[in-house]
């Protein structure tokens, strides 16, 4: 098969909801992409807002035509990418993240390693920046794009060369294989990305992370937005184990497995004696790791950040295992398997 050395028409996708402090940042960043403007229609795909987002959608639509609102009454990101996929005229599909900015050069290497290599799926590199100047908001950022934080997540800590991997964030895709594979599955309001692309490779598809794509991801900031989000990744990570039939990375059961020994060993100590123990060394350990974390972190980000850093790697791990654990009992364990209320489910903002 001969590879078209043509540039194809794309279509960049945007999923937001009540994104009115970065929306404008995103777009921005987007319009002054180098590629094509004349091969390029982004579809900004909002879920009813109403902070104030859609008036800036409309604002920036109105200046550049190539930039269009469509609406998400669904409200969720799965049904957002869907209804964009539906009404997207190019030939290829990029889904970009309304809580980031994005170099001149994105879509273009996008576009280019696609072509080069035949991956289905390329996604790149999403580095994580403060949302402000405090110190909370520099160790949360830190937080997410650290090893001890996320683990083995190559396109949250980085690599060094390409790579083939089990998924992206973001992802360039050809729409021809949503004609193929089916559109995203809306159960799956959270790590829908992960069971799309589960989908892709059990029929012979390639997902590729390369290292010099990269995208500027704004990291929540505060705790609580921290806890939030982290909590509905975990909570719904047992729904993609259900319909995917296993784990696909072991990471995934880490902070869980975590948190139901704590509170096991805990629970037992007034009977045995070698639980409390137990808790206190896993305690002691996971401690003095992060706080050795802490000290290594704030000798490159400054002090104050490096005291939040015990309290970051905390709230990452014990809200996704708390929800991973809840999420198991809801999707493996209660009669009507996997019946959930999406709509009902609100989403970290």
């Amino acid at each position: 098969m001969v590879k078209s050395t043509s540039n194809p028409f794309v279509t960049i996708l945007v999923p937001c909801r009540n994104e009115v402090r970065y929306i404008d940042g995103c777009l921005l960043s987007i319009l002054m992409n180098t590629y094509d403007k004349n091969l390029l229609e982004v579809l900004v795909i909002d879920g009813v807002s109403d902070d104030g987002t859609r008036k800036e959608i409309e604002r920036i639509a109105a200046e550049h035509p190539s930039v269009r609102l469509v609406d998400n009454p669904k409200q969720t990101t799965p049904a957002a990418l869907n209804v964009g996929i539906q009404q997207a005229k190019g030939d290829v599909l990029i889904r970009m993240d309304a809580h980031a900015t994005y170099p001149s050069d994105y879509i273009s290497k996008l576009i280019d390693w696609q072509r080069k290599t035949g991956a289905d799926n390329v996604g790149g590199i999403r580095i994580a920046v403060a949302a402000d100047r405090t110190s909370m908001a520099t160790a949360i950022a830190c937080g997410v794009s650290h090893p001890f934080g996320v683990g083995t997540s190559n396109y949250q800590v980085g690599l060094t060369t390409p790579k083939w991997v089990d998924t992206v964030w973001g992802g360039c895709f050809k729409k021809e294989l949503f004609q193929t594979l089916g559109l995203f599955d809306e159960h799956f309001v959270r790590n829908q990305d992960d069971e799309f692309n589960h989908r892709l490779i059990a029929q012979g598809g390639r997902v590729l992370l390369v290292p010099d794509v990269q995208a500027f991801y704004v990291a929540r900031n505060s705790l609580l937005k921290l806890w939030r989000m982290y909590y509905q990744y975990g909570y719904f990570k047992p729904l993609t184990v259900h319909k995917l039939g296993k784990v696909m990375t072991m990471r995934q059961l880490v902070p869980a497995a975590m948190v139901m020994v704590g509170t096991l060993s805990l629970a037992l100590a007034s009977w045995f004696s070698k639980s409390l123990f137990l808790f206190l060394g896993l305690s002691s350990i996971y401690l003095i790791a992060s706080l050795a974390l802490g000290i290594q972190i704030g000798m490159k980000k400054g002090w104050r950040c490096g005291l939040w850093m015990p309290v970051v790697f905390p709230t990452i791990h014990l809200s996704y295992g708390i929800g991973f654990l809840q999420g198991a009992l809801t999707f493996w364990f209660l009669p009507r398997q996997g019946d959930v209320d999406m709509a009902a489910t609100p989403l970290s903002r």
